[in-house]
């Protein structure tokens, strides 16, 4: 989730580990670990069966969390309020849940804070936290530098679109990935939190008018295909198409939003292969990436994620339960809604052909909410893990790897992520806790084929380049859609 989204949010918003456990668990049900690390293999894809797999082929479901702490404000400062007692405290109690994959977040401000030179204050931290999860045994998911703890001057423009902002992220992965490629304890690098193309800037523009150039060729054709007079300056200094005007022209320029993004993902991945060929790479999706729901078609982040696939080894997308706006448990019709969306957005990620984790997920329970002047009714734990629970049954079959926004409640969050958590702040088990234990012991299976499950999930198809150009189409899908879902339950 991205703290600074929150007007998003407002408005619309495993089984363990199989490397071997040398603990014992106690009578109280807590577990005790052994002071030798617990030994991780490598994980790698296995294609053909489209899930994850250890080095001698056992099945590996990625089942955890999204790793920050309470008390350390918000947006949460992972590294410069680093605390290894109160780490290792986190990584028994996640242990004890049955947690093998922890997903966080790198800062530029604590690991990169000038281009071409890793900071030794945070690589100091991030060697204290890979040790932890290696003596209990869970595996790391690190998320490329982000703004959490503040951003350099140089990385306050756009770092998906600036050519000048790539090419100082290539470097950073080059000298990242390649310190830590004999570390089996890190599961997979992604890319960026929930990235997404700005709809208009001066590079965008730019590259717009390169765009129209090579595709068409000539104003006549551009202007046949449009069906509007292109004029000579409208040729050589297009403008950014209303979201009024021609369809074609929206989709050509969502497509060319499309590019930029593959562009910015292509030049990561491969500076992260060229030093580390077995690294796993991925990218954090908002579900703005498939325009089931959008805010409108600015939205859409042109991270296409069948376009995406061919960089990535793996897909992730973020879910949150939007679809009649916030999510309040009010009734069936909300709770059917919002299980249809998360299964159609997951999906269209699923038609990549490329294992799916739901890389964020959850919601809110076990009190009441303070943002938005608190207008949100309270909601209990039940609730909370009611929803977690039927969210992963909707998506089982499609995703194979599933990890909750939060281990804590979070007080000081300015959206949803003050009561996602599994633990309250106290450090005691919330229902949602009980549960995900129980959960983690059960979830042993690989994904199915996607041809396969549709056969026992007959959904209606979604032309994706129809709902990045017509605003009207995602309602009319989301609804036909519902029909079918409900039908099968």
């Amino acid at each position: 989730m991205n703290h600074h989204s929150e007007k998003a949010v407002q408005g619309l918003l495993f089984m363990l580990t199989s490397a071997t456990v040398l603990g014992i668990w106690t009578g109280d049900n807590s577990l005790v670990i052994a002071k030798d690390r617990l030994a991780l293999e490598k994980i790698r894809v296995d294609a053909g069966r489209r899930c994850f797999v250890t080095e001698d082929g056992k099945t590996f479901i990625p089942f955890g969390v999204n790793y920050f702490r309470p008390g350390t404000g918000w947006a949460p400062q992972v590294w410069k309020k680093f605390d290894a007692a109160a780490v290792r405290e986190d990584f028994r109690r996640m242990k004890e849940l049955g947690i093998n994959c922890v997903r966080v977040f790198l800062t530029f401000d604590s690991f990169y804070r000038e281009p071409g030179r890793l900071e030794t204050f945070g690589l100091d931290r991030w060697e204290e936290f890979l040790s932890i999860a290696e003596e209990y045994g869970i595996y790391v998911h690190p998320t490329g530098p982000d703004h959490w703890e503040g951003l350099p001057a140089w990385a306050r423009r756009d770092t998906i679109s600036d050519p000048d902002a790539v090419s100082a992220l290539v470097e950073f992965w080059k000298l990242f990935a390649s310190r830590y490629r004999d570390r089996p304890v890190i599961f997979a690098y992604d890319l960026r939190n929930e990235p997404s193309v700005p709809w208009e800037n001066s590079e965008l523009l730019h590259r717009w008018a390169d765009f129209l150039h090579w595709k068409y060729r000539s104003p006549p054709a551009l202007a046949k295909a449009w069906g509007v007079e292109i004029t000579e300056e409208a040729w050589n200094k297009p403008k950014i198409p209303p979201l009024d005007g021609p369809r074609q022209a929206i989709l050509d320029y969502q497509n060319l939003r499309e590019e930029v993004a593959d562009e910015w993902t292509r030049r990561q991945v491969e500076a992260i292969k060229s030093v580390d060929p077995q690294a796993l790479v991925t990218v954090g999706l908002i579900q703005w990436s498939v325009p089931v729901l959008l805010p409108d078609l600015r939205s859409y982040s042109a991270f296409r994620p069948t376009r995406q696939a061919q960089f990535l080894d793996f897909m992730e997308i973020h879910f949150y339960p939007l679809a009649l706006g916030f999510y309040e448990y009010r009734g069936e019709e909300d709770r059917l809604a919002n299980l249809a969306y998360a299964e159609s957005v997951v999906r269209e990620v699923a038609r990549s052909g490329k294992p799916v984790v739901v890389a964020e997920f959850g919601w809110y329970g076990g009190g009441q909410l303070t943002i938005n002047n608190g207008r949100h009714p309270p909601a209990s734990e039940e609730q909370q893990a009611a929803w977690c629970r039927e969210l992963i049954a909707a998506t089982q079959g499609l995703a194979c790897g599933w990890l909750n926004w939060g281990l804590y409640d979070h007080p000081e969050a300015r959206d949803v992520t003050q009561l996602t958590g599994l633990f309250r702040v106290d450090g005691t088990p919330k229902a949602w806790a009980r549960k995900f234990r129980e959960l983690s012991a059960e979830i042993a299976t690989c994904c199915v084929q996607l041809a396969e499950w549709e056969q026992t999930h007959p959904r209606p198809a979604f032309d994706f380049d129809q709902a990045i150009c017509d605003p009207n189409y995602a309602l009319q899908f989301r609804q036909q859609y519902l029909e079918r879902f409900r039908a099968t339950k």
